[in-house]
């Protein structure tokens, strides 16, 4: 049997968290395991309940959703967490990505666009809806690339295979393959010899 999709959800308002438990606990491969209304309360349910993905909404009393995603993310680099929200300044939402979002759903996305991205994050992907990705880009805005993810592009640049970087950082295999497919998402390449001349030219790493 595969493993669920292990769900966090934090908003302030209790029908939003009602009606995302009743859209979403119907579905086999997700299971929600905690709730929380307060951004300080997000990080304390996910040091205790470890989800797969945290639905974080933007606006929350106390710490911001920003703020919860960058304490959630300065614990667990490894977080996945999907912004979830209707307020949707680009500076707001580049600033969740930034603090280590994976992805922006709006509250008037249809079940199916939630779900698209839920699975998304949780596979290590990103997600971002079409003509919001479109402006970023426009802009020249990427995704930021994390200490980890920057300590995984040296040693790509320094010619390490995934298998050698596992043993060198002391992870599993599968945990440097999802750094590298999350490197190539934000750098907008293809390959590991494209994202190392993309990251030289950024000034992300020196070789």
């Amino acid at each position: 049997m595969t493993t669920p999709l292990t769900l966090l959800i934090v908003d302030d308002h209790f029908v939003v968290r009602s009606g995302l438990v009743a859209a979403l606990e119907i579905e086999d491969d997700i299971e929600i395991i905690g709730e929380a209304k307060r951004g300080d309360q997000a990080l304390e349910a996910y040091q205790r309940l470890r989800p797969s993905v945290v639905l974080m909404d933007l606006q929350l009393p106390g710490l911001s959703g920003v703020q919860a995603t960058a304490a959630i993310c300065a614990h667990d680099p490894e977080a996945r967490i999907l912004v979830f929200s209707t307020f949707s300044h680009e500076d707001e939402i580049l600033a969740a990505l930034n603090a280590g979002a994976a992805g922006y759903v709006q509250k008037s996305s249809t079940r199916e666009d939630l779900l698209d991205a839920l699975r998304r994050v949780a596979a290590g992907g990103t997600s971002l809806p079409p003509e919001l990705a479109q402006r970023l880009e426009s802009q020249r805005i990427r995704l930021t690339v994390t200490p980890r993810e920057r300590e995984v592009l040296e040693l790509i640049a320094s010619g390490q295979s995934n298998k050698r970087i596992a043993a060198s950082m002391g992870v599993a295999e599968d945990t440097v393959k999802r750094h590298v497919t999350h490197i190539l998402e934000k750098l907008g390449v293809n390959d590991r010899a494209q994202a190392t001349a993309e990251a030289i030219r950024r000034g992300i790493i020196r070789v």
